[in-house]
């Protein structure tokens, strides 16, 4: 993972968006992310999910834990489209822009990513690069930027707590994965 030049300050604050920042739905995600440099929580997250998911296989990454659930590859590529929407909500309003930004159907983006059809090597590094892009734009953002509202989903946010969902949905997923996924893959 290349990290941010040591010499370039990362300016983040380290509050945590207030209720009145996001709509209650993202309340869920936010309080997943804990206390701590932001940072080294998105990096962590990485490590985290590259440690889980690595030593599977391709067909071990079509495994639904249940009917109608989505397949472990499915997960993760939600959750790469997932941070790659964020971060660009996350930009435009850290930017000042305020054009309501639309919703997204997370059901249709799966069934449209042919999510199947790829490895599951290639979807982690795919997640390590949007993460890696997600933290360099989190590395770019001054105190102002953080404190930007805008619209998405025709509910106001802001950029500081669009960066806690992104961090929030991640862990979100990733604690179904370990619970649910990979313990029933190891079962005898």
């Amino acid at each position: 993972m290349v990290l941010p030049d040591p010499e370039v300050i990362c300016i983040m604050t380290q509050n945590r968006p207030q209720t009145g920042d996001y709509a209650l739905y993202y309340g869920k995600y936010i309080a997943l992310v804990p206390g701590g440099d932001f940072l080294d929580i998105l990096e962590s997250q990485l490590r985290d999910t590259k440690t889980l998911l690595s030593p599977l296989t391709d067909s071990q990454g079509d495994f639904r834990y249940a009917p109608g659930k989505w397949s472990i590859k499915e997960t993760l590529g939600h959750v790469n489209d997932a941070e790659r929407i964020f971060s660009y909500r996350l930009l435009r309003i850290a930017r000042g822009d305020k054009a309501p930004l639309p919703g997204f159907e997370q059901d249709d983006y799966v069934k449209a990513g042919n999510f199947a059809a790829r490895k599951l090597s290639d979807l982690l590094e795919e997640f390590a690069s949007i993460r890696q892009a997600t933290i360099a734009l989190v590395c770019s953002l001054d105190t102002a930027a953080w404190l930007r509202r805008g619209v998405a989903s025709q509910n106001e946010v802001t950029a500081l707590a669009l960066a806690f969902i992104i961090a929030g949905h991640e862990r979100h997923h990733w604690m179904i994965l370990q619970d649910r996924y990979v313990p029933a893959l190891l079962r005898p």
